[in-house]
């Protein structure tokens, strides 16, 4: 058991963090949590900071030996205006160093910081290239922003804090998620690829993912960037048939235009658009085991 090491949270009330905070206490963890709604502080364990003013309650880093940064506004949430793009580079950027900066003030006793981030790094396209953690950031939206979030949490280095980030595709679970908004269209007999339909299509399942995690905090040797994704590559039009097969529906519209998504969400329709193969190779040689390699096991475990 690991009793008597606690872990900070940011973002610990979205899909991701919550499901990490139940494992992480199944294992005998601490878990503190970070939130931006006072209300939500309330109960134990749970401490109030403002990313805008700066503030955070000092009490959340007392005794902490790792903090996962989780939090960042939802990229796929509203239409990517300028200020709505400022306001998820802002989230991610300044959140990480309001916490740089409260470390580096205290006597902190924290031996990594465990990061978030995205297979956006590599950039909204469609290719045959498989991409390696080695590959550099695109100069597209998702990339640039990847690129200075990763960089804000480099930066714990020179505390001699140990850092990771896991490039995160799209994450596959029961109360939230992709799986959920395209399970709403499968039910009734509605499931459409996206454009050509040959965009792959990076996913994870949430166990994996959270397992992960654990594996960043509790390995020494982990450290940099990797790929948080299944090893199965898929493309979007076989998702789409998979998802129906497995509930059971048909399969039979013309995918959806390109256009049309991009009159719908804009820039944004890029997400569904375009998408290329990412390893995870770096990740399994460092001994991690996936329980769900393919999409039709992940599928299996989620829908109910």
């Amino acid at each position: 058991m690991t009793i008597g090491k606690t872990i900070l949270i940011t973002g610990g009330t979205g899909l991701i963090g919550k499901n990490l905070q139940q494992l992480l206490l199944s294992k005998g963890y601490q878990c503190k949590i970070l939130s931006s709604n006072k209300s939500f502080c309330n109960e134990k364990n749970s401490f109030y900071w403002n990313i805008n003013s700066g503030f955070i309650d000092k009490r959340a880093l007392e005794n902490v030996n790792y903090i996962v940064h989780l939090a960042g506004a939802n990229i796929a949430q509203k239409r990517w205006t300028a200020a709505q793009k400022q306001n998820i580079l802002d989230s991610r950027i300044k959140s990480m160093q309001l916490l740089y900066n409260s470390v580096d003030k205290s006597k902190h006793q924290i031996s990594a910081v465990i990061s978030a981030s995205g297979v956006g790094y590599y950039g909204a396209y469609t290719s045959e290239k498989i991409y390696k953690e080695t590959d550099a950031a695109a100069e597209d939206f998702l990339g640039n922003t990847c690129l200075q979030w990763e960089n804000s949490v480099a930066k714990f280095s020179e505390l001699s804090i140990r850092t990771v980030v896991l490039r995160t595709g799209v994450v596959f679970a029961k109360d939230g998620g992709a799986i959920e908004k395209l399970k709403l269209f499968a039910k009734f007999g509605l499931s459409s690829a996206f454009g050509t339909g040959k965009q792959y299509f990076p996913w994870i399942h949430i166990h994996d993912l959270c397992a992960m995690y654990i594996k960043a905090i509790e390995d020494n040797t982990i450290h940099g960037a990797y790929n948080a994704v299944a090893p199965q590559h898929i493309n979007n039009k076989d998702l789409t048939i998979a998802l129906a097969k497995s509930l059971r529906k048909p399969y039979f519209l013309p995918n959806v235009p390109a256009f049309v998504l991009k009159i719908i969400l804009g820039e944004m329709a890029v997400m569904l658009l375009e998408g290329s193969r990412v390893s995870c190779e770096k990740i399994q040689n460092a001994g991690f085991g996936f329980k769900f390699n393919k999409c039709e096991e992940a599928l299996r475990d989620l829908i109910v």
